[in-house]
């Protein structure tokens, strides 16, 4: 009999729980990839976070589909900006797509669906009415991007390197290139993430004045056009080097 009881107490205890999980559920998520400062990727999910443009992001609907609903289930993805929820900027009808951002901003994703029973007339729709909806939500920072005056290629782990000063972000495209003062081209990258490590032809340059010449634009629309001189100090001036400053 106390056996017996027991059993009841833990039935009517898990009876809800039961119940639940014969409900259809939907557990929208994104996950963002991008690329950090020293050049990682970085992944994770994207709910709540302010982050650097450019980056991707996966929204997946994660649905539960109970037993007494068929697997087809119709979904709706809509995306806007925060401040303007009445312009859609994106709608998809997949179980899960991916995303490319590089426009700065507040942003929100809602997701709908509806599971469709055995029966083809039982139908249980997400969210339901009066239910509070699952909103994804995340911010893209305005861009920043500038450079030192000058480096000091002496491998001593030191500002070795001409590349853009800490804390960049929001860069959606970029080019450099530097000049020697005939106007030769030294070096160029299209990589926010790279660098010139003061050497042209694989040898180091001579000590002296170079330039730098930046076009970029950020997420926020501002175009960058850098135009700035570059010291190179390092110590190495040997005028028999083959490098040199890329100079007769």
């Amino acid at each position: 009999m106390y056996e017996m009881k027991r059993f009841l107490i833990l039935f009517f205890a898990l009876l809800p729980l039961f119940a639940w999980a014969q409900v259809p559920a939907v557990d929208p998520v994104g996950t963002y990839y991008t690329t950090t400062e020293d050049g990682q990727e970085d992944t994770g999910d994207v709910n709540g976070q302010t982050l650097n443009a450019p980056f991707r992001v996966v929204f997946t609907a994660n649905p539960t589909i109970p037993d007494g609903y068929k697997s087809q289930v119709w979904y709706e993805w809509s995306l806007w900006k925060t401040d303007a929820p009445d312009n859609i900027l994106v709608r998809r009808n997949d179980e899960s797509f991916e995303y490319d951002f590089s426009e700065a901003g507040s942003y929100t994703v809602q997701l709908k669906a509806i599971f469709y029973g055995e029966e083809g007339t039982e139908d249980y729709e997400f969210p339901q009415e009066g239910e509070d909806a699952k909103y994804i939500t995340f911010t893209m920072s305005e861009s920043i991007l500038e450079f030192p005056n000058g480096i000091s290629p002496n491998d001593d782990k030191n500002n070795d390197e001409l590349k853009p000063k800490p804390g960049f972000k929001g860069i959606v495209s970029f080019h450099a290139v530097v000049f020697n003062r005939s106007g030769q081209k030294i070096y160029s990258w299209d990589d926010v993430h790279g660098s010139w490590d003061g050497k042209y032809n694989g040898k180091p340059v001579n000590d002296g004045v170079y330039f730098l010449h930046v076009t970029a634009k950020g997420s926020d629309g501002i175009n960058y056009n850098i135009k700035q001189a570059i010291n190179v100090i390092s110590g190495f001036n040997n005028g028999e080097n083959e490098g040199g400053t890329g100079e007769e």
